[in-house]
């Protein structure tokens, strides 16, 4: 007759994840002090937790001294099971909240796409397809968001993405110098040097948005930089109000000034410059898209493609 395995330990045996995250967070931050502010508990705490996990293991995980705190060689062993565990552990969480959200698809795009974009995308989806959360950000907080796990999906603007991210291109623009007519260069002949351009004065998004990114990126391929006395705003709304006092000009995506434009509201400037760009749909790396964020996905990349 076969000899059976021995039991596994029962529930109340079981190391838990709480002891896996003191050891984690020493490991990153280097001292009991500096985990426990990471943690938000009482340093007591952390070493208190950390001496329970050594008796249960039976085993020394750290070494203490005046310089901060170390793993010992069977530390960092049981710190890399530890870490498959947690990120078990995360896995499970991340798919329990996505079965308490249902089919909904959490999404997260930059101003000028979810304003100009989005909305196109989505009316042609059918009855049958997953809702829709859309938060606005500027692009380094979108990327941030879905890198994070804080949303599935994301659009940007910017010249590239964040590391843990993949990315597709599902489409292009353009940014445009506009001015109203009577400003100074609403009459130029001559188009607009990159020097010129970067002096000013001008109305730009804040650090952070891709419109920014994009416009400091393509003046510094052409020998120039931002002056630093430029108006930093948080909307393009707010770029466009700033513009039409008719004192300085403003760089922002064809997307939202065409309608200004043509009324003649608003008078685009010729530049050297290349503002061109392209518009990226972003999800994270490390997670496997659930259906209904595929088929979102699908559906953006057939509305582009029409």
């Amino acid at each position: 007759m076969p000899q059976l395995p021995p039991p596994g330990p029962s529930s109340r045996d079981r190391i838990p994840l709480a002891a896996l995250d003191l050891l984690d967070a020493v490991a990153r931050h280097g001292s009991l002090t500096a985990a426990a502010q990471a943690l938000g508990i009482a340093q007591p705490s952390v070493s208190a937790g950390l001496r329970r996990l050594e008796r249960r293991t039976g085993l020394s995980l750290l070494t203490r001294s005046a310089s901060g705190t170390r793993l010992t060689a069977e530390g960092q062993a049981v710190l890399d099971r530890a870490r498959r565990v947690l990120a078990a552990s995360d896995a499970l969480e991340r798919e329990v909240a996505e079965l308490r959200q249902g089919d909904r698809v959490r999404v997260a795009a930059s101003l000028s796409i979810a304003e100009y974009l989005v909305p196109v995308w989505l009316a042609g989806r059918g009855p049958e397809a997953a809702a829709v959360e859309l938060t606005v950000a500027n692009s380094r907080e979108v990327m941030a968001a879905v890198r994070d796990g804080r949303e599935d999906l994301g659009f940007v603007e910017g010249p590239r993405v964040t590391d843990g991210l993949r990315e597709r291109i599902v489409g292009a623009d353009e940014l445009l110098v506009v001015v109203t007519p009577d400003h100074a260069w609403a009459g130029r002949r001559t188009p607009l040097r990159a020097t010129e351009l970067a002096a000013g004065p001008l109305a730009v998004r804040e650090s952070g948005s891709g419109t920014r990114e994009v416009l400091e990126e393509a003046l510094a391929a052409a020998g120039a930089a931002l002056d630093s006395s430029v108006a930093q705003l948080g909307s393009t709304s707010a770029v466009k109000t700033m513009v039409r006092t008719g004192r300085v000009a403003a760089v922002l995506s064809e997307l939202t000034v065409v309608e200004e434009v043509a009324r003649g509201e608003l008078v685009v400037v010729a530049t050297t410059v290349d503002l061109r760009r392209q518009l990226r749909m972003v999800w994270s790396a490390g997670r496997h898209p659930s259906a209904a964020v595929r088929a979102l996905a699908a559906d953006v990349l057939a509305a582009t493609e029409a």
